[in-house]
Order: structure tokens, then sequence, then C-alpha cells
């Protein structure tokens, strides 16, 4: 009798526990269910899982030691994602960027010579510079001024760029020679086989309305690629943290605040305000996030845990954080809360102690996973008015640089130079705010002092 009123008792505190995170993320108002924000994060997580070896790898070019710089990728990401759940309530997911470690391991360090102490120092001052302009509402009053076709337009180039980076890590597509800079993949292979069958595995579920498609399409290929060979299983299961002390607060800021560093500083700090700034409102619009005016409500929250993730990132040893638009495959699987986002970090703080698992999810299996977000976010075209060249050139300038130059903030402060530069020949200066002419003016600061 007491053990049944002792079970009674833990089912009806889990139950309250259950109401308390529903009322906390507001689920009901946002039409989906615990059991959804699950599987929408940990779809985020698989989907963008690659980052936890592909950063630190890239940071080794600038001598950065790997396992260190792994545990610094994981803390950050999860640190970075768990503000953007509990405190912005939004299912985006933060983690250092991919162009900003290149840029900083290839360029910063190995061409232009700087200490990679110097270039996180650089990264720590913008952090900090992008925390109070958050604080006193610049940025979303910069976010505010942007029109409705150049938010089109990003999240456009952020379905095309997945599916670019998708097809590319699959092998359906791969790089060719200098008269075709890409070509066809070996449809021989048995691993662009499976990258094309999940495709359609996933493309048939999601039409037979299946919850969770895109996570059982991503599961069911790595299944496949384990029993068959295909994929080695992890060699253990379960490792212990590297020790991160070797990089940890070993950034140079005073290094940082010289005037030859300028244009470093500059490039960081564009890149970071645009992409953050352009990918946010990408996603929100994909995912209907918007308000009637074409906002984000409070976009300050999500900005502000961007920006307190970047200089925690610093402190750590890595590079620049921000939103990644892997966050559109969990939005896809119906992530509407900041409880997707909670779910994401708490899998990544997981990482620490079962990366090996989760890097051994082939690019074959969740690559698909990349290719149709890319369709599903191209529906937002359906919006933009063909038939105005001041709005629809701009936009196409968007998307195509976005993508083909592998690069998410040229394509991003391309679009901010050409929508006023068309708006002037077309007589439309009304449709100009003064947001837009400073964006384009640190636009155009970014081309003239990137260091190519």
């Amino acid at each position: 009798m007491l053990r049944n009123f002792s079970i009674f008792k833990v089912v009806i505190n889990f139950n309250l526990y259950l109401n308390i995170i529903k009322k906390y993320f507001n689920l009901d108002n946002l039409n989906t269910t615990i059991q959804r924000e699950v599987v929408a994060g940990a779809t985020t997580f698989i989907t963008m899982a690659y980052i936890i070896i592909v950063n630190p790898k890239i940071l080794e070019a600038a001598g950065i030691p790997f396992a260190p710089s792994m545990a610094a990728t994981i803390l950050s990401a999860f640190f970075g994602t768990l503000i953007m759940g509990v405190y912005a309530k939004r299912p985006f997911a933060i983690a250092p960027y991919m162009g900003e470690n290149a840029f900083v391991a290839y360029t910063v360090v190995n061409v232009l010579g700087y200490s990679w102490q110097t270039a996180l120092g650089a990264i720590f001052i913008g952090g900090v510079l992008f925390t109070f302009l958050t604080i006193f509402k610049l940025r979303s009053w910069f976010a505010n001024s942007i029109p409705e076709s150049l938010k089109i337009g990003f999240a456009v180039g952020i379905g095309l760029f997945l599916t670019f980076i998708g097809l590319n890590e699959t092998g359906i597509i791969t790089l060719g020679v200098a008269g075709a800079p890409v070509r066809v993949g070996n449809f021989h292979s048995p691993t662009v086989i499976c990258a094309i069958s999940g495709f359609i595995l996933i493309g048939i579920l999601m039409m037979k309305k299946v919850k969770g498609a895109i996570l059982i399409g991503i599961l069911s290929i790595s299944g496949i690629a384990f029993f068959t060979g295909l994929a080695p299983l992890p060699e253990k299961w379960i490792s212990m943290p590297p020790d991160i002390s070797p990089i940890l607060f070993k950034l140079d800021i005073s290094g940082a605040l010289t005037w030859g560093f300028f244009s470093v500083i500059l490039t960081v700090f564009v890149m970071d305000f645009v992409d953050t700034i352009g990918t946010l409102i990408g996603l929100a619009y994909s995912a209907n996030l918007l308000d009637e005016n074409g906002n984000m409500p409070e976009i300050e929250k999500p900005m502000l845990a961007d920006s307190l993730a970047t200089i925690v990132g610093s402190l750590l040893g890595t590079t620049t954080t921000g939103t990644y638009i892997e966050s559109a495959t969990g939005i896809e699987a119906g992530g509407r809360s900041g409880l997707t986002a909670v779910v994401t970090a708490f899998l990544f703080l997981s990482a620490l102690f079962l990366g090996p698992l989760f890097i051994a999810i082939p690019a074959y299996a969740y690559g698909p996973a990349l290719i149709i977000v890319g369709l599903l976010m191209m529906s937002p075209l359906t919006k933009l008015k063909f038939n105005d060249l001041s709005d629809s050139i701009p936009v196409f300038g968007i998307i195509i640089l976005m993508s083909f130059t592998y690069n998410l903030g040229i394509g991003m402060t391309a679009g901010f130079i050409l929508f006023p530069l068309f708006k002037i020949f077309a007589g439309k200066t009304e449709e100009l705010n003064l947001g837009l002419w400073l964006l384009a003016v640190l636009s155009l600061l970014f081309f003239i002092f990137y260091p190519y």
C-alpha cells in the first residue's frame, strides 16, 4: 500500500514538472508539445554535431591544440544554446561559426602572422561591443530597419546554403576543376547511394506527415551504415572530457588593441554583426516567429545570448560563436520554443563524455536533412515582388553570394549595399531608412578592409 502511494506521488510530481515546463516555455500558445520539442532539439544537435570535430580541426591550423579546442567548442555551444533556450526562449542553437574560424586560422594567423591569442582578444572585444549594442537596443534597431524583401533573401539564402553544404558533405556533388568548380559525385558509391536514399526517405516521411521524419531519416541511414560496415562504430562509447587549461583565458586583449589589427577587428565585427542579424531573421521568418510588422519580438534576447556566448567562447579558447543555420532542421521538425534549444544544449554537454558516439554519425546520414530543409526554406520566395527589380536584384545577390562564396556574411553584406543602390536608381529613396544607410556603410567598410 505504501509502495503504491509512493509511485502515485512520483507520477503526480512528474506531471507537475511537465506542466511547469509547458507553462515556462509557453508550449500551448505555440501549438507544440514537449515530445515534439525534444525531437526537434535532438534533430538540431545531430545535424550540427560535426562542429565538435570540425571547429577544433580548423583551429589546429592556427596552433590551438585539438583536444582543449574540442572542449572549448562543446562548452561554448552548451553555454550559448542554454542561454538561448532558457532566457531568449527561441529554438535556435549557438556554436562557433564556420567561416569565422577559418578566417582566424588561415588568414589572421597563417597569412597576416598574428597569434591565435591576439585573434581571440579581437573576438572578445567584438563580443563586449555586441553586448553593449544589444543592451542599448541598437542591434534590434538595425534588425527592425531591414525590409521584408531582404528578410526573404536571408531565409532563402540560408536554405540554399544548407542545401549546398548537404550536397557537398554527402558526396552527391564534389569539387571539380578550374573550368567547372563542382561536378556530380560517384553515384556508384555506397555512401552516395545512402545519402540519396536518406533524402528520398525523409521526403516520403514528411509527405506522409510522419512526426520526427528528419530524425528518423538520419537515424535510419546511420543504422544502415553501422550495420553494413560503411561507417565504423566508435571504438569507445564514453570518454573523459579533454583538459581545457592550455587555452583557457589565454586571449591577448592588449595585443588586439593596435592600429595594425584594426582591419581584423572590423572584419570579425561586421561578419558576426551581419551573420547574427541575418541568421536570426532568416530562421524566424521560416519558423513564422515574426510579428505582424515582420519583426522578431524581443529580438534583443537572442542577440544577447549570442554576444554573451562570443565573450565566453573567447575566454574558453574558441572563435566567434553565433546562431547556427542548422537550427532550421529542428524548426522543420516542429521546434518552436526554447525547450528545443535546451535539449540541444544538454546534448552538447553530454558530448564531453559521449563525443565518440555522436561523431560516429556519418555526413551522408545527416546531409540529406540539410538538403531537404533547403527546399522547405525556399517558400518565402513566393512573397517576393519579382516585377520590382529594385527588390529582386538585391535579393538575388544575397542568395547566390551566400551560397556560392560559401559565406553567409558575404551575401548579407552585399545585400545591404545593393538594396539602397538600386532603390536610388529606381527613384524609391522613400523606402530607405537611417538603419539601412548605416548598414550599407558598415558593409562597404567590410569589403574595403577585408584582408582578401
